[in-house]
Formats: C-alpha cells, sequence, structure tokens
C-alpha cells in the first residue's frame, strides 16, 4: 500500500496509543472538570472534522447536480447515523460515569464494556480517514494528499485525550498499569481496522465517494451528540466543557482550511 496512505491509516491509532500509555505514569482517576476539557475538546475537533473533511467535500465532489449537489452528502449523512444507532443498540457496552450499560445483554466484563464503548466511537473516525484517503488514491481533483494528512493528525489530537480518558480510569479503579494502558490502546485498533476496510470499498465503490463522505460525517456527528456532549456539559462549571469544544473545533477548522 503506499506509504502516505499508511500513513494517514496509522498515525490516529498512534494518537490513541500515546494518550492510553499516560496510565503508565498516572495513577490517580483524571478529576471531572479534565475529564469535561478533554471530552469537549475531542467534540469540538470531531464536528469541525464532519464539516471541513467530510460534509463539505461530499457536497463539492456531486456540483454537477447543481442545487440538488446537497442530496448525496444528505443521504448519507443519515444513513451514518442509522448505522452507529444500530450499532449502539446492539453492541453491549458501558460509558463512563454511567452504570447502566447499553446494547444486548451479555456476560462481559465492566471493564470490556467501557472499551466497547470507546471502539464504538472509533469507528467512524477510522471509516473517515479511510473515505478521504480513498478518494485521494482514486485520482479525485476535489481531494488531496494534504487533505488527508490534516484529518489523520486532527483526530489523532482528540484520540490522545480519549486514550487517556480510557486508560487511567482502568488502573484508578485497580487495574494494573500494563494492562489499563493495553486497554486503551486495543480501543483504538479499530480505526487503522476501519480505515482499511473504508479504503477497500471505497476503491471498488468510487462514483458513491460523496455518499460515503457523508456516511463517515454522520457516524461522527452521532457520537458527539449521543455521547460526547453528554459528558462535557455535566454540571458543575460545565462552561470548561464548552470553551474546550471551542478550541477543538477551531485548531481542527484552522489545520484542514490553512494545510487541507
Amino acid at each position: 500500500m503506499n506509504l502516505n496512505v499508511q500513513l494517514c491509516v496509522w498515525i490516529p491509532f498512534l494518537g490513541t496509543s500515546l494518550g492510553a500509555m499516560m496510565a503508565l505514569f498516572i495513577k490517580n482517576e483524571l478529576n471531572k472538570n479534565m475529564e469535561r476539557i478533554l471530552t469537549g475538546f475531542a467534540a469540538g475537533v470531531m464536528v469541525a472534522a464532519s464539516i471541513w473533511s467530510l460534509l463539505i467535500p461530499s457536497m463539492e465532489q456531486a456540483k454537477d447536480m447543481g442545487k440538488w449537489s446537497v442530496l448525496p452528502a444528505t443521504a448519507g449523512f443519515w444513513i451514518g447515523i442509522l448505522f452507529l444507532l444500530a450499532l449502539d443498540i446492539v453492541v453491549p457496552h458501558l460509558h463512563r460515569n454511567s452504570e447502566e450499560p447499553e446494547g444486548l445483554k451479555s456476560s462481559f466484563s465492566k471493564t470490556t464494556k467501557l472499551v466497547l464503548a470507546v471502539t464504538l466511537h472509533n469507528i467512524p473516525e477510522g471509516m473517515a480517514v479511510g473515505v478521504v484517503a480513498a478518494g485521494w488514491l482514486s485520482g479525485n481533483k476535489g481531494i488531496t494528499f494534504s487533505a488527508a494528512l490534516v484529518l489523520a493528525i486532527g483526530i489523532a489530537i482528540q484520540n490522545f485525550p480519549e486514550g487517556a480518558i480510557i486508560s487511567i480510569p482502568l488502573r484508578a479503579s485497580g487495574t494494573g498499569r500494563i494492562k489499563a494502558s493495553v486497554y486503551g490502546i486495543l480501543s483504538g485498533i479499530v480505526e487503522p481496522i476501519g480505515a482499511l476496510v473504508t479504503i477497500a470499498l471505497a476503491k471498488m465503490m468510487t462514483p458513491v465517494l460523496p455518499y460515503l463522505l457523508g456516511f463517515a460525517a454522520g457516524a461522527m456527528i452521532y457520537v458527539v451528540v449521543e455521547e460526547l456532549i453528554p459528558e462535557m456539559s455535566e454540571e458543575p462549571h460545565s462552561n470548561t466543557g464548552t470553551i474546550a469544544f471551542t478550541a477543538g473545533f477551531t485548531l481542527m477548522m484552522v489545520l484542514d482550511v490553512a494545510l487541507g
């Protein structure tokens, strides 16, 4: 596979892994305000990436449709939302700060369900990188390698706090430092897998690239609204999460416009 594509595929996973390895050095659970800040930042990056890296390019790819160029983005967006909703209903998982598991009933441990929750979160991020990289590989003039690389870097930046948020609480609850780090790292392995699968599928379905871009955006927005925004808005002092969201959104917007 093209070395540049491999770079895009693995950079987000590196971000998750580095964040997860913070459990090797930090044994006390993060305070709630810090969790809100990290979660808000990640949410801001994901929303900006969904708009500038996915939805706008989706409409640009369909510009030959004139005023109806919004249709592929809209259809793909809704399919992405419904896809994540289905996974949310089926896969057993447990969100942080919650004692009520979601998905089908299972005998999985609490730790496994926590890791599965983060894994669900990471699926659309891997797909997003994969579909943009596939667009570049297909020779599409509207999608550059820089755009794919910027998206990968942006997701890696927001993956760092996510890796820490899953591994540090595990260590604080009694899991060994190495095991806690490994769990955090494994939660992110779905990203390169999702990216590679998406690249393979997109190569066979180049005409539907605008729909795939919208699909990835919808999946990412589902995660933000269903999981991240509630967590960053918890009382008290939820304004810190809002400021962090704004910072993440601004950073990703600037990266995409300036470098993409």
